[in-house]
Formats: structure tokens, sequence, C-alpha cells
């Protein structure tokens, strides 16, 4: 390695994208150019890193597959800030096990972390916990030091997994370990990531809804009302449950307009037109809408019959939690049906239709025809034309997005 080479991954490495570029910003070497991806999406010029980064690995002989692997996860770095999903994970795992083979553990925890935060962004909770557990557990089998950077973005994507779980506990001690790696480290680029993970603790995250008014929560007092004895009807994650139960209703969008309802207007009783205006919504109601909402009325008494009770009155029914419970509806500070897609869009990076649609778990379809609204409203804006069409929306101000973010996990 001569000494511009060295000298410009010195500066990389320290965050200055400007610095590494001066010393081979003129060279057409592999090296060079592989540098200058790296400097170039640091910058912000995601499209032009990706091209230089593919011409680096093609100007890599065969002999050379350790610098090959190490554009590869450049790439998927740069990947992952475009927010394109659509490349298969198995390159970034072949890479990994060649940096592991040529002992170059420092960039192969580096690809494991995009691995991780690959997967938080798609939701996948489950597996990037799995990931990350495995990340730590090899590093401390092989007792070697970690680069604070690195330890920054690994306790990062530990706090965003505990946050995402509700976790405030861990997501706090996590947060903490990646501003004292990121201190050490030095990178205003990272302690500014770091400082931002923090705040979203400290912003209101849902809203408490009751018959007294409304009621802004932050993370941490989401967590407590959650494992309290409190009925819950969750709208941001649509489900119900109290005192650690928890009983998902996605799936049965008519039993929690329902459910939803009549906690609103908790102690007192709901209308049957009401109800039917908000479960079918008609108000026009006949003998049919009566009688269906007499069946889904029962098929919400079985299921919240070990939490409460739904009785009949005069004029509707009434929610009449047991055991002297309280009850309390948790909405997410985005109104709308899309507050999901706004939410992942909030981070103020560009995404894809197909990205969305992963995240999401719809299809790609539905994700277009929502943008398609939310453009109308003024609230996303595209950029680029057909495949190189991406997304973006303003930061919301105020309000962190964990809660509506896919595949948020109930409380342990």
């Amino acid at each position: 390695m001569d000494s511009l080479i060295a000298a410009s991954a010195r500066a990389l490495a320290a965050g200055d994208a400007l610095g590494a570029l001066k010393r081979v910003a003129l060279r057409d070497d592999p090296p060079a150019l592989a540098l200058r991806g790296i400097a170039m999406a640091q910058l912000g010029e995601h499209g032009r890193a990706r091209e230089l980064l593919r011409r680096a690995a093609r100007g890599f002989g065969s002999h050379e597959e350790l610098s090959r692997a190490r554009c590869v996860i450049a790439e998927a770095e740069v990947a992952l800030a475009v927010r394109d999903f659509t490349a298969s994970p198995r390159a970034l795992t072949a890479a990994i096990a060649t940096l592991d083979a040529h002992a170059d553990h420092a960039n192969a925890l580096h690809a494991r972390l995009i691995a991780v935060r690959r997967l938080l962004l798609l939701g996948r909770l489950e597996e990037a916990g799995a990931a990350l557990a495995q990340s730590d557990a090899r590093v401390a089998r092989a007792t070697l030091p970690v680069p604070p950077a690195l330890a920054a973005v690994a306790g990062l994507a530990a706090a965003e997994l505990a946050l995402r779980s509700l976790r405030i506990g861990p997501a706090q001690a996590a947060l903490e370990q990646a501003h004292a790696a990121a201190e050490r480290a030095g990178i205003p680029a990272l302690l500014a990531e770091v400082a931002e993970a923090r705040s979203a603790l400290d912003r209101p995250a849902a809203l408490r809804l009751a018959a007294g008014g409304e009621q802004l929560l932050r993370l941490g007092e989401v967590a407590a009302l959650l494992a309290s004895d409190t009925l819950m009807v969750d709208a941001c994650r649509r489900g119900l449950g109290s005192g650690g139960k928890w009983q998902p209703l996605a799936r049965r969008p008519l039993l929690f307009a329902l459910a939803r309802s009549l906690a609103e207007a908790w102690p007192g009783d709901v209308a049957r037109e009401a109800l039917i205006e908000s479960a079918f919504r008609t108000r026009d109601p006949d003998a049919t809408h009566r009688a269906r909402l007499r069946v889904e009325i029962g098929r919400l008494r079985a299921l919240v019959a070990d939490q409460a009770q739904i009785a009949a009155t005069a004029r509707g029914f009434v929610l009449q939690p047991l055991a002297g419970r309280d009850v309390a509806v948790l909405a997410p500070p985005i109104a709308g049906e899309q507050a999901a897609l706004v939410a992942l869009l909030s981070d103020g990076a560009a995404w894809s239709t197909s990205a969305l649609a992963l995240a999401l778990g719809a299809s790609q379809r539905t994700v277009q025809r929502a943008l398609a609204e939310l453009e109308e409203a003024g609230r996303v804006r595209p950029i680029g034309r057909a495949r190189t069409r991406r997304w973006l929306a303003p930061p919301l101000a105020g309000y962190t997005t964990i809660l509506l973010l896919p595949a948020a996990l109930p409380l342990e």
C-alpha cells in the first residue's frame, strides 16, 4: 500500500471524506477507486459511489479476493443508505466468509452490522436480534479490540432493537455505550446519529386517549403503561391487552374498530348506530348491519373474556374491565391510514417502492397507491424517474415513529 492510499484510508476512517479525496481524486487504480467510492458515499453521492465501487471490484485480480470482498461490503452499505433491498444477501454473506478467512475481523464485524441494520429496517426483529447476538458472541470469543466507530454502530443497532421491542432500560444502556464509543472515535456524523437516537426517548411517541381528553406519552411512559394492568387498546400496533397479555387484531379490523370505539367511550356506553358506523363504514344501517353487529360483538366478547366484559345497554354496548382495571386507547401521533408508510419515510432517506413494500409486508401496488395519495396531499415527494424513482418525506418534527415501524414487538 503506497503512502497516498494509506493516508486516504486514515482520513476516511476519521470521517474526513474531502481529505481522502484530495489524495486519490486523480487516480484510477482499483484501491484508489474503492477509496473514492467510500468518500463519495460519505458525501451523499450514492449513485457515483456505487459506480466507483463496482469499477474497483472489477479491477482487482482473482488473487485479490479480500479487496473485492471489501468493495462488496462498501456497496452493501451504500445500498442500505439508499434503502435498496433488491440485492440478494448472499453476496454479503460470501464477503463475510472471505473476510473471516483472511482474519480481517474489523471489516467482518462491519459487514455483520450492515446485515443487522438491514434486518431492522425490514422489521425482521427476531432475525436481527439473533444476528446481533451471534456477532457479539464472536467478538467476545475472539477477545479482539473493537474500533470505537464500530462499537458505536453496534450500540446503535442494539439500541434500535431494544426500542422497537419497547425495552427502555436496555435501550438506554446501549445508547450510553454508543455515545461513549462515538466520543472515542471523534467522528462528528456518528456523534450526531447517536444524539438523534438518544433524543427519541424524550420526544412524544403516542397519544393516550380517554374520556377526559388526550395526553402525549414518551416511549418510557408507553412501555410502563403497556406493562401495567390497564386494559389498553393499541392503535399503533392494532391490538389490545393488559398486564403483559397481548391479543393482536391487525388481521381482524372489524373487531379492532369495535374495541377502540368501546374503549374511547369508557366508562360510558356506545350507541349501536355509532358502532355500526365505525366498524362497517355506513351511516344508514339496516337489520343486516344490526345482526352482524351482534355477531361481531359476540366474537369480541369471547376474545376479551379473561380481561373484560361487554354488556348490552338500552342504546348500545359498554366495556366493563375486570378487577377494577382502567381503560385507555393508545393512538399514533400521525393521523391517517398511511401512518406506517410516513413513519418509514420520516428517517430522511430516499426509499424505493419495492423497499417500502418489503418493510411493510404489503404489495408494491398497494404502496404505490398510498404514495400517490400522500403526494397529492403534499406529504411526500418523488425524486428520479421509472426504476430510479425514490420517495422522501420531511422529518416529523417533535415526534418519534418507533411505535409505527413494522413488526414492533409486544412487551415480553
